[in-house]
C-alpha cells in the first residue's frame, strides 16, 4: 500500500487542485469524529451528547462539515463530466452520461454493496438465534443511518449534466434560483402550512451547495469573505428570529430539524462553510504542497469511504465490548465520561483500521470510458434513482425487525430492508449494462 500510495503521489500533474483533495478528506474525518464523540450510550441505551449539554449544539456550526463535502462533489462533477465529454469517441451525449454515472457509482457502490450485505447477512442471523435486543438492536436500526449521505449525492451524481448546463447559461443565476427555491419552499411551510413541500428541500438546499462547487471550477467564487460573512449572518438571523433551532444536525425529539428536511438555515451554514474554506485555501495549498501531507491525503482519499461506512460499526462495536467486559460506562458529560473519550475514540479508530484493512479493496476507481451505446442514458437513470432510492429507503428502516417485516415510509411507499436492498443491486446493474 505504502509504495503505491508514493508512486500515486509522485505522479500527481501540476494541475491538480490538492486542496480539494484535502477538503474532502478533511470534512469525511470530521464527520466520523463528531459522530464518535455525539455518541453517548449507557446501559440504557444510546442518547445524543447535544441533547445531554445543550450548549455544545453550537460546536456544529463548524462541526456540520458535511456541506463542504457536497461542494467539493459538485467542483469534482464539473471536472469529470466535461473530461468524458471532451474525450468522446464519436459516443452519443447518452452513452456519456451513462459512462459518467458508472464511474461515480462504482466508486461509491461497490464498497457500500459490500457493507449492506455483510450487516443484511449478520442482522439476519442475529435475529434468528433471538438476538436483537438491547444494544445489538440499536446497532441494527443506527448502522445504515449515515447512507443517507450515499443517497443525497448519487442524486448530486445524476443531476450533474443538467445542472452544468444551467450553470454554463446562468452561472451565479442557477445557483440563486435553486436558492430561492429552498426559500419559498421555507415560506410556504412555515408561514403558510403548506404540507409535505419541506421534502423538496432535499433537492434544493444540497444541490445549490453542490451548485457552489461548478462556480468553483470555473474560478468563479472571487471573494469568499462575502460568502462567508453573509452566510453566518443570515444563519443567525434565522435562528434568532425564526423557526429554526440552534443545532445543524438533527436531535433527537426536536419538532424542527435543520436538517431532515434541509432548511434555508442549514443552507446559509453551508454558504458561510463554502466562503470559509475558500478563505483557507491559501494556506491550505501551501500544507498539501508537502510531499508527506500529499501522501497522506493520497492515501485517505483511498479509503474515505469505507471509513465512513463502517465508523459506526466501529464504535458501537467498542461500546459493546465495553458491556459484554462490565467496563463502566459513566454518564455522559460527567468528568468521567469525558475522561474516557479519548481512549474511546482510538479504540474505535483502531477498529475501524481493521474493518478497511479488510474491505478496502472494494474501494477502487473504474476508467470512465464513454461508449456509442444509444439509449443507454436513459437506462443509467432509471438504474441511478432506483439505487438512490433504495440506498435512502435503507437509510431509514435500518436492519432492526426483518423478521417482522419492519418498514419505514420512503415518500409516499413503504418500504422493508430487503426490498431497499434489492433496488440498489436492481439499480446498480441497470447503470453497470448503460454504462459498459
Amino acid at each position: 500500500m505504502g509504495s503505491s500510495v508514493r508512486e500515486l503521489a509522485g505522479a500527481t500533474p501540476a494541475t491538480r487542485d490538492r486542496y480539494v483533495d484535502l477538503l474532502r478528506v478533511a470534512s469525511l474525518a470530521t464527520v466520523v469524529l463528531g459522530h464518535w464523540l455525539m455518541a453517548a450510550v449507557t446501559s440504557d441505551g444510546v442518547g445524543n451528547l447535544l441533547a445531554v449539554v445543550p450548549g455544545l449544539q453550537l460546536l456544529t456550526w463548524v462541526l456540520q462539515i458535511m456541506p463542504v463535502f457536497f461542494f467539493v462533489g459538485g467542483f469534482s462533477h464539473a471536472l469529470s463530466y466535461r473530461s468524458l465529454l471532451r474525450k468522446r469517441p464519436g459516443g452519443s451525449t447518452d452513452s456519456v452520461y451513462a459512462a459518467f454515472l458508472r464511474a461515480r457509482l462504482q466508486r461509491l457502490l461497490r464498497p457500500t454493496m459490500v457493507f449492506v450485505l455483510v450487516w443484511g447477512a449478520a442482522a439476519l442471523i442475529v435475529q434468528l438465534l433471538g438476538g436483537g435486543g438491547g444494544l445489538t438492536g440499536v446497532t441494527l436500526r443506527l448502522v445504515t443511518q449515515p447512507l443517507w449521505f450515499i443517497g443525497i449525492y448519487l442524486a448530486m451524481v445524476a443531476f450533474t449534466p443538467p445542472l452544468l448546463k444551467l450553470h454554463g447559461r446562468y452561472g451565479w443565476g442557477a445557483f440563486a434560483a435553486l436558492a430561492g427555491a429552498a426559500a419559498a419552499v421555507d415560506v410556504l411551510r412555515f408561514a403558510a402550512g403548506v404540507p409535505y413541500l419541506e421534502f423538496l428541500n432535499f433537492a434544493f438546499v444540497w444541490l445549490a451547495v453542490h451548485q457552489l462547487g461548478f462556480l468553483r471550477a470555473d474560478g468563479r467564487i472571487r471573494r469568499p469573505v462575502l460568502l462567508a460573512g453573509g452566510g453566518l449572518a443570515a444563519a443567525a438571523a434565522l435562528v434568532a428570529l425564526g423557526p429554526y433551532p440552534l443545532s445543524m444536525v438533527g436531535m433527537p425529539g426536536e419538532r424542527i430539524s435543520n436538517m431532515a428536511p434541509p432548511t434555508l438555515a442549514l443552507l446559509c451554514h453551508g454558504i458561510w462553510l463554502v466562503g470559509a474554506v475558500e478563505l483557507l485555501r491559501a494556506p491550505g495549498s501551501r500544507l498539501v504542497a508537502r510531499p508527506r501531507v500529499w501522501r497522506t491525503v493520497v492515501a485517505a482519499n483511498g479509503i474515505a469511504m469505507t471509513a465512513f461506512l463502517w465508523h459506526l460499526t466501529a464504535m458501537l462495536g467498542v461500546y459493546g465490548a465495553m458491556l459484554a467486559l462490565d467496563v463502566p460506562l459513566p454518564e455522559p458529560a460527567t468528568g468521567a465520561w469525558w475522561a474516557q473519550v479519548p481512549v474511546r475514540i482510538a479504540v474505535a479508530a483502531g477498529v475501524t483500521a481493521a474493518l478497511v484493512a479488510v474491505f478496502r479493496t472494494f474501494e477502487r476507481p473504474a476508467p470512465a470510458v464513454p461508449g456509442r451505446g444509444a439509449g443507454s442514458g436513459p437506462v443509467a437513470a432509471l438504474g441511478v434513482t432506483l439505487t438512490l432510492l433504495g440506498v435512502l429507503g435503507l437509510s431509514m428502516v435500518g436492519y432492526g425487525g426483518l423478521l417482522e417485516g419492519h418498514t419505514a415510509l420512503l415518500i409516499a411507499v413503504r418500504v422493508s430492508a430487503p426490498a431497499a436492498v434489492v433496488m440498489v443491486l436492481g439499480g446498480w446493474l441497470l447503470v453497470e449494462r448503460a454504462g459498459r
